[in-house]
Formats: C-alpha cells, structure tokens, sequence
C-alpha cells in the first residue's frame, strides 16, 4: 500500500472577509499523521479578504502558501492554477465560506486513501450552514451510499448531478496524479470561457479512473445564504452558472461517449429550465441564449419547451402569461 508524504488544501477565495478566517482555522486545526500545507488562491478580493489571509500566512508560514492574484481570474482557472502549486500527492479543499466541521477530516480520508491503492477520492457527509439562522441541515440522501464504489458506474450520476451534488467536493481528499494527469490530457476541459467549476471535472476524472470511498461522517458545513459563484443573487449571474455549467457536461459526455435516456433527458430539463428562467425575468437576451444552450446540447423540442418557446415569441403573450402567473402564485399564497 502506497504511504504519502503530504496532503494540499486549495482554498480559493474573493471578497469573503466574514468567513475565510473560519474556513483557515477549520483547516489549521486539523490532526493528521501527513503534514499539511494550505494553498491559497486570494483572488483580487475588494474587500479585507487579501489582508487576512496575509495575516495568516505571516503567522503560519510553515504551512500557509499564499498567492495573491493580481487580477480575478474566476473561481476555476484560480482553483487550477493552485492545484498546479501543490506540493502533495493528496489534494483537498475548503471553499472560503465553507468550514471542516470535524478535526479529524483529513486523518480518516488519508488513513483510508493509503489502505487501497484503488481509490482516487474519499468523501463524506455534509450539512448546510446558513449564514444568516446559523441552522444547520442535513445534506440530501447520499445516491451511492456504499464504503466504496466503483468509479464508472457514478459517472453519469456525476454529469447529470441525480442529487445535487453527488460528491461535494469540499469533502473529498484526492489523488493528485489522476487529477494532473487529466488535466494536460484535456486541457479544454478545465480551462475555457464556458468553465466555470471545477468540481465537475475533478468528480468525473477521479472516478473514471479509481473507486470513490464515502464516509457517513459529517466533515462540512457548506455556506448558505450569501451570494456565491453557484447561488447569486444576479437573475442573469444565476442563469450564466447554470448554462455554463451544464455546457461543462455536455462537453464531457460529448467527449467520452456518454449518452443515454437519462442524459438526453438531464438536457432536455436544463433547456427547459434555462427558458422558464428567461420567461420569469421577462428577458429577450436570456431566451435567445436559452434557444442556443439548446442547439449546443442538441436537445430536442418537447410540448413544455416548444409552449415556452411559443409563449415568449409574442410580447403581448409574454406579458399576459407573466400577469396570470402573478395570480396564480397571489392566490396560492
């Protein structure tokens, strides 16, 4: 069994001066038999972030790397570029509103990572934080429950996200190689104007290669509440990840041959979702960018699609639709 010599934490971070100080201490209290360095990609922050995480890294400077990003590069090419930096075979990571609820996360992870060559990623269990209540819930039912499993058989899970998401990323602990490896092999995959996460691929690539452990133990509490790269407040920012994000699966199942019914119907729901969002905002830019996320998954019209596509054709339509949803929503309440 291979024994490793350190573990790397990412943690990539942008205007987050309320949380990063929780999220480094969450880290630095973490008792393992690996030593562990912290990578930091601070990413141009406007507000104290930057500063804080100086402090840190001048208080812990056997353990922090910081990077101070001179521009914002966008949460996936500053999470890549600190993946490039590390220095461990296993790789983690905290997001800068996230925080390891458990001291022991990366010992039991590693313990298991060196007991079986075989698996490329250990995760765990997770509940959300939210800011604002400061109440904690239980994450959603774990779809591939078993200690190990084997990779390939989550993978079309993992594209699709069946239960959002199947590995949450801030929970792992991973092989480095795999991830390197992946990464110069399909470069576009990661880097690119439509990337923009990088847990989907890191999830897809871990798995393709190796079994996936999970552990039932609660090891993060995932921020909620604030606005994020994956929950803006923006209508428009929230409909930007969304596309994007689902082009980023496409793009991997186009490449490695992975279709289905439940692929086909996974992009049939988002083309679907992408115009209903463009016919809430009452936005004729989101719907054309809607009808084109369409033609690029090569989803097909069904009756829900084309009665969007019919409705928000007309302006009179659009409007007396969006006043008689109004109603609709008014009298539920």
């Amino acid at each position: 069994m291979k024994s490793f010599s350190m573990i790397s934490v990412i943690v990539v971070t942008y205007n987050q001066e309320k949380t990063i100080a929780r999220t480094l201490d969450s880290i630095l209290c973490q008792k393992c038999h690996l030593p562990i360095e912290i990578v930091i990609g601070e990413d141009c922050s406007t507000d104290s972030t930057g500063n804080i995480c100086q402090e840190y890294a001048m208080r812990h400077p056997e353990q922090i790397r910081l990077f101070s990003n001179t521009r914002n590069k966008g949460v996936a090419d500053n999470y890549f570029d600190c993946l490039l930096a590390c220095r461990g075979e296993l790789i983690a990571d905290c997001a800068g509103d996230d925080f390891w609820a458990d001291d022991q996360k990366l010992e039991k992870e590693s313990l298991i990572m060196e007991g079986d060559d075989s698996i490329t990623l250990v995760h765990t269990a997770w509940r959300s934080y939210n800011e604002h209540t400061k109440k904690v819930t239980d994450s959603p039912r774990q779809p591939f429950p078993a200690p190990i499993s084997d990779g390939k058989i989550m993978l079309e899970a993992i594209l699709t996200q069946t239960n959002m998401p199947v590995i949450q990323l801030c929970t792992s602990l991973y092989r480095a190689d795999v991830i390197l490896n992946a990464y110069h092999s399909y470069t576009s995959l990661f880097r690119g104007q439509d990337i923009v996460c990088e847990d989907l691929q890191i999830s897809f690539f871990e798995a393709l290669n190796g079994k996936i452990a999970y552990l039932p133990d609660v090891t993060l509490h995932y921020s909620q509440g604030e606005d994020t790269i994956s929950s803006p407040k923006s209508n428009y920012k929230l409909f930007n990840f969304y596309s994007k994000a689902t082009t980023q699966s496409y793009l991997i199942a186009e490449t490695f041959g992975i279709k289905s019914k439940n692929t086909q119907r996974f992009f049939n729901l988002r083309s679907f979702a992408m115009l209903m969002h463009a016919f809430r905002a009452h936005d004729h830019q989101m719907r054309s960018e809607a009808i084109n996320c369409q033609k690029r998954w090569g989803t097909k019209d069904n009756f829900a699609i084309l009665a969007v596509k019919y409705i928000t054709a007309c302006e009179p339509i659009w409007k007396c639709a969006l006043l008689l949803r109004r109603v609709v929503l008014k009298f539920k309440k």
